[in-house]
């Protein structure tokens, strides 16, 4: 079992069931913060110690609020994940960023591999279905 991650998350006035969902992936929620106030558009704006991760919830956040807060996370050199506020972009996002569900249980390696049987199968074959028109 992994090490639980310490994140701040920015952006929404509720999270509905995505502290479920994190806490599936081992990531605590150690602090939220709503972005409404004026004051988080600052430019000098410190995240709290001992956070690992920065969410933000795109959908409920303006441009200078997301700036301010990636400037912070850089600054500190914390890992920033940006997703709007549903279960499933954060799921995917966690993914795409190395937190997957399964790669904290103990899980056989076939099932965490990702592939496409038919991958190499019309490699370099050009016709009708690749959007090339012969000439």
């Amino acid at each position: 079992m992994s090490q639980v991650v310490s994140a701040v998350i920015v952006g929404a006035d509720r999270l509905g069931n995505i502290p479920d969902l994190l806490k599936g992936h081992n990531i605590a929620i150690r602090h939220h913060i709503s972005g409404r106030d004026p004051s988080h558009q600052k430019k000098t704006l410190q995240l709290p110690s001992g956070t690992e991760l920065l969410i933000l919830l795109t959908d409920f956040l303006g441009h200078n609020v997301m700036k301010t807060f990636r400037a912070a996370a850089q600054r500190a050199g914390i890992r920033v994940l940006a997703c709007r506020r549903s279960v499933c972009s954060m799921k995917q996002a966690l993914n795409q960023c190395g937190y997957c569900e399964t790669c904290s249980m103990e899980v056989p390696m076939e099932r965490n591999m990702k592939f496409a049987p038919d991958a190499g199968k019309d490699a370099g074959r050009q016709g009708k279905r690749s959007g090339v028109r012969p000439r």
